[in-house]
């Protein structure tokens, strides 16, 4: 299986955004011919080649700008000498296709809220997991279109692949698997960790977690806790309401950037 071909497999099995990029035209002298193929990666990380120099860093800058922008499929032509000074002198025309999948949510708790935040979630784009070990929890969730784990919290923490296309929620039935979990996830890979409860219980744990040098001050402010848009929410339906608002900002911030 070639570089490219293990790449692609990865992508679509992790969901992780990228742009593939294939040379279609050249003219005079390059430093690849038609065909031949590099993807990029938000990061600005590649698997493949596509010549080297100034145009695979143009390539690599022009792929990462339609990630953040959300553009679709376009093809550009590129001089080699005119626009980037090498000296080979051709030039060639460039294929890019983004990759874009949907973002990934996973939410520890399959209680009320749970349940909620899983059908808003999945109805607004998001691929959701759900993870709850209590037996039962997931009757009656047959209607909702998302991964249900009956399995412990950290085993499943310990299966998943975590990259900045992952969004994180922690809501579980005890405050003692909050603050487990929160520990543990804190060092993954994300693009997004909140934690439910009250400003007091947040105060608390922030407090343990600093003294005991478990977290670090920077890690714990990347934290959204309490959870969610702050407004007079109540009951679960309202609660996730407001998780759901601010999973949409950071998600829709981070395309604008």
């Amino acid at each position: 299986m070639s570089e490219i071909t293990e790449a692609l497999t990865l992508i679509e099995n992790q969901h992780i955004p990228a742009v593939i990029c294939i040379v279609t035209r050249t003219s005079g002298s390059t430093p690849r011919k038609a065909g031949s193929k590099m993807i990029v990666y938000q990061d600005e990380t590649i698997k493949g080649s596509i010549g080297g120099g100034g145009i695979e860093h143009q390539v690599i800058k022009e792929a990462v700008h339609l990630l953040s922008s959300g553009g679709g499929i376009q093809t550009k032509s590129f001089n080699l000498l005119d626009d980037l000074k090498m000296q080979c002198g051709g030039s060639m025309e460039v294929y890019f296709e983004p990759i874009v999948s949907p973002p990934r949510l996973c939410i520890f708790g399959g209680g009320h809220i749970g349940m909620a935040l899983a059908g808003y979630a999945s109805g607004l784009g998001f691929l959701v997991t759900v993870i709850d070990p209590r037996e039962g929890i997931f009757n009656g969730w047959a209607q909702l279109n998302c991964q249900k784990r009956n399995e412990d919290y950290f085993q499943v923490a310990d299966s998943l692949e975590f990259n900045k296309n992952t969004y994180l929620v922690i809501v579980t039935h005890q405050h003692e698997f909050d603050e487990k979990l929160l520990l543990y996830l804190i060092n993954k890979e994300y693009e997004y960790l909140g934690m439910i409860g009250s400003k007091r219980k947040v105060a608390e744990m922030s407090k343990r977690a600093l003294e005991t040098g478990s977290i670090s001050p920077e890690l714990l402010s990347r934290v959204d806790m309490p959870i969610g848009i702050p407004f007079a929410a109540e009951t679960p339906a309202e609660i996730a309401i407001s998780i759901v608002a601010k999973l949409i900002d950071v998600k829709n911030i981070l395309k604008k950037s």
